[in-house]
């Protein structure tokens, strides 16, 4: 844990590991994190920023995750808008919040956070897992220490 503290992406690479290092979890585990990056060239070592001009990609990766993004990058907004259905000031609409009063654009009237209506980000994630998991490196791509 102290290693992991002191280097980058600290929080992306400390949970990974601990389950890669668990015998409960290591056989249900593979080496990937869901997240959509893309890295400068030619070094393909340093993460870039992330905009609007890499949206599409980002969209068809199916990855669940994306960074790194520059703060207040209008791609967020267009991710608020296009991906999750929210309109800026307001809350991701969902099961949990059936409503608000008219002119409040906050959640007054709350439902069953544990209702999903999985969308098409769903169904293109599914399709990531589907090829991650079919994929005949699967076996050498897990993180087993015997």
């Amino acid at each position: 844990m102290m290693y992991l503290s002191n280097t980058p992406s600290s929080l992306i690479n400390y949970f990974p590991t601990v389950i890669c290092n668990s015998r409960q979890f290591n056989r249900t585990v593979i080496n990937h994190n869901l997240q959509y990056v893309a890295f400068e060239k030619p070094s393909k070592k340093v993460p870039r920023a992330l905009n609007s001009s890499e949206f599409d990609a980002m969209i068809q990766s199916g990855a669940a995750f994306a960074a790194q993004f520059k703060l207040d990058d209008p791609v967020l907004d267009r991710i608020d808008q296009d991906v999750l259905g929210r309109n800026p000031g307001e809350v991701v609409p969902g099961g949990w919040c059936l409503g608000g009063e008219p002119g409040n654009i906050t959640c007054s009237a709350w439902g069953d956070a544990d209702i999903l209506r999985p969308g098409t980000g769903a169904a293109r994630l599914e399709k990531l897992i589907v090829r991650l998991l079919s994929n005949g490196e699967f076996h050498s791509r897990q993180c087993i220490v015997e």
